[in-house]
């Protein structure tokens, strides 16, 4: 049936030359080029979807996964100051922002003790007084309190300032993280790898070969990760294609990446709040562009908080098979630059009705993809309407 609908499209005889080839090597599974990439921002958004979607139900037919985790943000004090954050505070705005104590942290796990998630996301800002044995310790303790929980945990950004401030080299500290308990890390960071842009919006952070660095030197300790890409602000369709290239060339190096993230730009209250932000058509243009190029990653996500459950639902159209978690209103990233989700916090329940509304079949995960509960035919209780 998904065959027959591309052939359908292929029959066109109105359709562009370079599309037509790129649907036939889409149905061929063969790998669309750099030049080719970039021309897809000029398709019309049905004919994205379709060759997306198609991908999409090639690997995981209806199958949507979330799963139920809490973040934890030790503070928004940082030492940068990227222009598209508005979550942050450097530091000599320091007395705006926030610094948890080790026992605040502790306590907000313990909250979590004996309710069914299986996921701590830590990130936060970048302190210099929070360093790597700080963390490691952390970790520890957290793991402690939750043996069974997965602790994914500290961007490429964070871990970097951690381990020059400690004078080991990114293995090492890693290896550190992961020896107290850290079992993966998140894709936060990346925003996007082409240098000149970067210097522009992000100058004072870790590069984009670090980035891409310390990704590796993860992968190589056995710790999956995920990957980012800020997009929506000063960036052109070359400079994202390019961004998932390299992201591209390093999973066919190491196979570590699980999931692949487009974030989009909000411009509430950052340095960047004169730049409009793009439209929801050109969201799902991004979601379903990255799917057919990131024909590596096994999964895309589009994350909620951000983009608002309205157009997550509609992503799943465009290619995407993932859209985070239940989350319980534990961050305030992307709610303090204006996203249409202020109190970000879904219950299972919600999150299997979002789902199964467009059609799609709900299935909860644990961060590396295993099913933990199948809600295809999953019938809720009152008693279970909990926001985790």
């Amino acid at each position: 049936m998904k065959i027959t609908h591309i052939s359908t499209v292929l029959s066109n005889r109105n359709l562009d030359s370079d599309f037509r080839n790129i649907a036939q090597k889409v149905i061929n599974k063969d790998r669309i080029s750099f030049n080719e990439g970039v021309r897809l921002f000029d398709a019309d958004l049905s004919f994205l979807a379709i060759l997306a979607n198609y991908i999409r139900q090639e690997r995981h037919g209806d199958k949507t996964y979330f799963n139920r985790n809490i973040h934890i943000e030790p503070t928004n004090i940082c030492v940068f100051d990227c222009k598209f954050c508005a979550y942050s505070r450097i530091l000599k705005h320091k007395k705006e922002g926030w610094e948890a104590s080790e026992e605040d942290i502790l306590s907000q796990v313990r909250e979590y003790k004996d309710q069914p998630i299986t996921e701590v996301h830590i990130v936060g800002g970048v302190h210099p007084k929070m360093g790597l044995h700080y963390f490691a310790s952390l970790i520890k303790k957290v793991k402690e309190i939750r043996p069974d929980i997965h602790v994914k945990a500290f961007t490429a950004v964070e871990l970097e300032y951690m381990c020059r401030k400690a004078k080991v080299s990114y293995k090492d500290g890693l290896a550190i993280l992961k020896e107290h308990g850290q079992d993966s890390l998140p894709g936060g960071g990346a925003e996007i790898f082409d240098e000149q842009i970067r210097a522009e919006i992000c100058n004072d952070k870790c590069s984009s070969a670090q980035w891409l660095e310390i990704h590796e030197a993860a992968h190589s300790l056995g710790m999956p990760s995920n990957a980012t890409m800020l997009y929506g602000h000063l960036e052109e369709p070359k400079h994202l294609i390019d961004h998932m290239e390299r992201l591209r060339s390093l999973q066919d190096k190491t196979g570590g990446f699980n999931t692949f993230i487009p974030l989009k730009f909000r411009n509430g209250n950052n340095q960047m709040s004169h730049i409009e932000e793009v439209s929801v058509i050109d969201d799902l243009k991004v979601y379903a562009i990255s799917r057919i190029y990131m024909d590596n990653f096994p999964h895309l996500k589009a994350y909620w908080p951000m983009i608002g459950r309205d157009t997550a639902q509609l992503s799943l159209g465009f290619g995407v098979n993932d859209i985070d978690g239940t989350i319980d209103d534990t961050t305030k990233i992307y709610s303090m630059a204006g996203a249409e989700e202020q109190s970000p916090a879904l219950s299972t329940e919600q999150l299997v009705g979002l789902i199964k509304a467009v059609g799609r079949h709900p299935i909860e995960r644990d961060t590396l993809y295993n099913v933990v509960t199948d809600y295809k035919d999953f019938i809720f209780e009152k008693e279970e309407e909990r926001a985790y």
